[in-house]
């Protein structure tokens, strides 16, 4: 269930409920009013870090994102060498 942060109308006091998004607004836990707004908070999820999405996953065996980005461009140079070689192979 989500944290919902509040702020009551009546004496202006902020607080959280773990509730339901269905469940109806609560009650001001200072006053008893019901006169509440639900408000807009940033969360506490953020990712840190450089290269999160790229390296982990299984398979790769390079730790770090710069030494994959080297790798993959010269793979990707021996890819067209070797094309390279087998037209001019068949041309031949």
């Amino acid at each position: 269930m989500p944290i919902f942060e509040y702020e009551c109308q009546s004496c202006h006091d902020l607080f959280e409920e773990l509730m339901r998004r269905s469940d109806p607004d609560p009650a001001c836990p200072v006053c008893g009013e019901h006169d509440v707004v639900r408000l807009i908070s940033n969360t506490s999820f953020q990712l840190k870090g450089s290269g999160w999405y790229a390296t982990d996953y299984a398979g790769k065996s390079h730790s770090s994102g710069s030494n994959s980005g080297s790798t993959s461009s010269s793979s990707s140079n021996d890819k067209a060498e070797s094309k390279a070689s087998k037209s001019e192979a068949v041309a031949a």
